[in-house]
């Protein structure tokens, strides 16, 4: 699960529970339910800052149905959940490691230089034939 989003508004410590956007080409801000991944050019708003939100003269404001109550778990997500644990359990485990070895990965060389060209700082390393 992951971290609690906090309003983007300076100096607010609030939990965020909508998303701010703003569509320039329509002159529009959308303001609908917390997003599911923070975005670049998303703002997450509290509670508070999502109710007295106001916008540019002249710009019209979209409001998305918000939810009642915060999404929890449900059963779709916690049989997602099982059935992950159980594919995870039945995979054959992996090759123990002897301390000291880093990994079974092939050892990779470096490829062939062609006479004339100059190397650079990078490489690519390729793996054996």
């Amino acid at each position: 699960m992951g971290a609690i989003r906090l309003c983007s508004r300076s100096a607010c410590r609030n939990s965020a529970v909508a998303t701010l956007t703003y569509v320039y080409a329509d002159s529009t801000a959308v303001l609908g339910p917390l997003a599911t991944f923070a975005e670049p050019h998303c703002y997450d708003l509290c509670e508070q800052h999502a109710d007295s939100l106001t916008v540019p003269r002249g710009w019209e404001v979209l409001r998305l149905a918000m939810p009642a109550t915060p999404a929890g778990p449900g059963p779709d997500d916690l049989l997602a959940l099982a059935d992950a644990v159980r594919e995870a359990a039945s995979r054959p485990a992996a090759p123990e490691t002897v301390q000291g070895q880093r990994s079974a990965h092939p050892a990779l060389e470096a490829p062939a230089v062609a006479e004339g060209t100059r190397r650079g700082h990078l490489r690519i390393l390729r793996e054996p034939s």
